[in-house]
């Protein structure tokens, strides 16, 4: 059966696991929202380990944007730039897909229970597209894929097919209980990501050629996903945008479980988080969390190591050879801090016993301080603070894992890459999220221009986007694998040159 449609730019329909969905054609891009692809979290299944999706009577109507996870909107300065969309509903755990309009055969599915195997058998086209799953970010506990920002026109347009996908998020999808499972946004995702094993060839999709994309806690989560034992059964490549490898204990990354609970008056139980609202949590969680940044620190959400998802932390897993058959491309911003100190305040609030302080928990040597304080001549105490950690947080551990798996016997690629084009607005410069609009060729959207401004460089977006996609075709964005020389493409707006270990001296200095 082919992929039926009214008219020019009106209806296609296509069959997937759970049954018959239609979507609306524009400009011969395919767009299908909401579409689940797991049971709503609600009830019995709240505070549980994902369900499969029902199958459904009939054609379900997939024009719409889905629900959005229960989240509080951005405050403090950071919904200047930083924009929360809310969708009521139950059906949180839904994809967006844009796809290519010339699509192949309808995946012939007979019923809920198809196999990954009919899926390849469908797809085994010259024409099947590769598919780009993205995972958000927003510190485990804020965004959608229903922002402006993560439109996948783009990535249609040039012939990918691309889904965004939606998790739980704060206390329903990452609390540390003591009778539940931990992990459960993440949980969410390897379930979302078995979704599009079984349904990207109704898409017109190659469910053998998956690139599962994230930045910020999306990227934290895709790397304990690399990390994974079953990550080659999941997606075949990878990209982290500015998100190290990390997670904690349970003991750790409880701590905010149990200040909500406090705060709650309830115990630290399923059965007690079950039976409070989603506002009464995010009321709470608001409490609990006030002041915290994921550059000073506080009370936040990480992925918990247990003995499912995450049995290692992902940074020595991935150091010791986990994931080293995907390809990789990652990197970090210049000024990742400026995002948190800008629009806070901060830059002005920071002084030399928060140097002090981090120097002692991280065991920053006085050199290190002393070779980033010369080589920013000029730089204000708040910009050398933001330098540190910048580099301490994200940059550090990028160089570290790209160094472990070019060690590896027979590693696939990675490739590395720094935004550094500085934004005019309010002195965002290169800061944490500013690359999303160029590598999603977004920056019209009111969300890119709220970080880039309106005279953002089209031809550095145009330049990203295109690596980005010839990533997800090909494993090779571009330039030069990693090496002994550390290659980094470096996204100035400018020349975009190749560094050979930029700044090497700082990187050299941290132990």
């Amino acid at each position: 059966m082919q992929v039926e449609t009214i008219g020019a730019d009106a209806a296609p329909a296509v069959t997937i696991t759970s049954g018959r969905i239609r979507g609306v054609r524009l400009a011969q891009i395919d767009r299908y929202w909401g579409v689940p692809y797991a049971a709503a979290p609600v009830g019995a299944n709240r505070f549980a380990a994902p369900q499969p999706v029902a199958a459904h009577e009939g054609e379900r109507d997939c024009r719409q944007m889905g629900a959005t996870p229960p989240q509080l909107p951005y405050a403090g300065g950071m919904e200047n730039y930083l924009s929360t969309v809310t969708v009521p509903g139950d059906e949180i755990l839904n994809v967006n897909i844009w796809a290519p309009a010339a699509t192949p055969a309808e995946l012939p599915v007979s019923d809920a229970t198809a196999s990954a195997a009919t899926a390849f058998e469908a797809a085994t086209s010259d024409a099947a597209h590769p598919v780009i799953v993205w995972i958000h970010g927003g510190s485990l506990s804020r965004g959608s894929n229903a922002i402006t920002a993560y439109d996948g026109t783009a990535f249609a347009r040039d012939g990918v097919v691309f889904i965004g996908v939606n998790y739980r998020l704060g206390a329903e999808g990452f609390s540390v209980l003591d009778d539940a499972d931990t992990n459960l946004g993440l949980a969410d995702q390897v379930a979302a990501l078995q979704w599009v094993r079984h349904n990207a060839a109704a898409f017109g999709g190659d469910p053998a050629n998956v690139t599962v994309m994230g930045e910020s806690a999306g990227a934290i989560c895709i790397a304990a996903l690399l990390a994974h034992p079953d990550a080659s059964a999941l997606f075949d490549r990878a990209i982290m945008q500015s998100g190290p490898p990390d997670s904690r204990p349970r003991k750790k990354s409880r701590l905010i479980t149990d200040l909500m609970a406090k705060d709650l008056q309830i115990p630290a139980n399923r059965a007690a988080f079950s039976a409070m609202s989603a506002t009464r949590l995010l009321e709470a969680q608001k409490r609990v969390t006030a002041g915290t940044t994921p550059i000073t620190g506080g009370p936040a959400y990480t992925l918990t190591l247990d003995s499912n998802l995450v049995p290692r932390n992902p940074g020595t897993a991935l150091a010791a050879g986990a994931g080293r058959g995907i390809p990789l491309l990652i990197g970090t911003n210049t000024e990742e801090y400026r995002l948190w100190f800008i629009p806070t305040g901060l830059m002005q609030k920071v002084g030399w016993l928060h140097i002090l302080v981090a120097m002692l928990k991280f065991r920053i040597s006085p050199r290190t301080v002393s070779r980033y304080r010369r080589n920013r001549p000029g730089c204000s105490v708040g910009e050398l603070f933001g330098a540190l950690a910048t580099d301490l947080l994200l940059r550090v551990p990028v160089n570290r894992l790209a160094d472990a798996r070019f060690a590896q016997p027979d590693g696939a690629t990675t490739h590395v890459y720094e935004f550094a084009w500085r934004s005019p607005v309010a002195d965002l410069g290169a800061c944490h999220a500013l690359e999303l609009g160029f590598v999603f060729d977004t920056l019209a959207s009111d969300d890119a221009q709220g970080m880039a401004g309106p005279t953002a460089p089209q031809q550095l977006a145009t330049d990203m986007h295109d690596a980005w996609v010839r990533f997800a075709k090909t494993g090779d964005p571009g330039w030069p694998t990693w090496n002994s020389y550390r290659p980094v493409r470096v996204w100035d707006g400018t020349a975009n040159p190749l560094a050979h270990s930029p700044r090497e001296d700082e990187r050299a200095s941290w132990r």
